[in-house]
């Protein structure tokens, strides 16, 4: 599976339900989903409202303070068992993301204005554009298209944990993190890859979907925000290059 918060091994221990036992609905899942993205727009506005009125020392106190908390409860999330603490953990993930996008996204759009909105726009016309092409079956979640979106999301972590541990030697990787055609190349190819991943998130969803127990439908849901965000971080990244090139 390409996102890797959907590893078969997250499912094994639900797939043999109780009789009584509620089971996870695609309705539910959406539902859990809309209710993360609202909790992560609350402090999402609140570190870009303190960034844009003059708080910044503390909107990057909360920056980091979201950071480590995204990248805890991210672990925990994934590692622990699916059950009813994702109740608590997966809407605490969401308001530490939001933390950390307002900042950054306010921050940038400091920098060049109008590029947040823009990369938010895309992402709502990449996700629906996705989904489009899900249910009308012009992509399919085959197993070979499960592999190629797989091997080529890890291989984009690697090049990010290279130039990761690179950076404390003050090394960049030559070009693809440049406003070069190369560079711009390479994050074309990265916001491709994120808009794919969604592909794999419904297939998921839909086959998973009264087969495992309900406390999934947050796990999915924080798995299909996992991609979004990924995705217009992606997106927010391509337009700063696109835009660099033309000051």
């Amino acid at each position: 599976m390409a996102n890797p918060t959907l590893n078969d091994r997250s499912f094994q221990p639900s797939l043999e339900l109780s009789e009584n036992e509620h089971v996870m609905t695609i309705n539910g899942t959406i539902l859990k989903t809309c209710l993360l993205g609202i909790l992560m727009f609350v402090t999402f506005a609140y570190t870009w409202y303190l960034q844009l009125t003059g708080f910044g020392d503390k909107a990057v106190m909360l920056y980091h303070g979201g950071l480590i908390g995204v990248l805890l409860l991210a672990i925990f999330i994934y590692v622990a068992p699916k059950n009813k603490s994702l109740i608590i953990t997966t809407p605490l993930y969401a308001l530490c993301e939001g933390l950390v996008l307002g900042y950054f996204s306010a921050f940038v759009n400091q920098i060049i204005p109008g590029v947040a909105s823009q990369a938010a726009l895309g992402t709502m016309f990449a996700l629906f554009g996705m989904f489009l092409l899900y249910k009308t079956g012009m992509v399919k979640a085959t197993e070979k298209f499960r592999m190629v979106i797989m091997n080529s999301t890890f291989a984009i972590f690697g090049i990010y944990l290279v130039q990761f541990i690179l950076g404390f030697f003050n090394i960049i990787i030559p070009q693809i993190f440049s406003n070069s055609p190369i560079g711009i190349g390479f994050s074309v190819l990265v916001v491709a890859i994120a808009s794919f991943n969604l592909i794999i998130d419904f297939d998921n969803i839909e086959t998973f979907s009264n087969k495992v127990n309900k406390n999934y439908e947050w796990y999915f849901g924080f798995s299909l925000l996992v991609t979004i965000i990924w995705m217009y971080i992606e997106i927010l990244n391509l337009l700063l290059k696109l835009q660099s090139r033309n000051n």
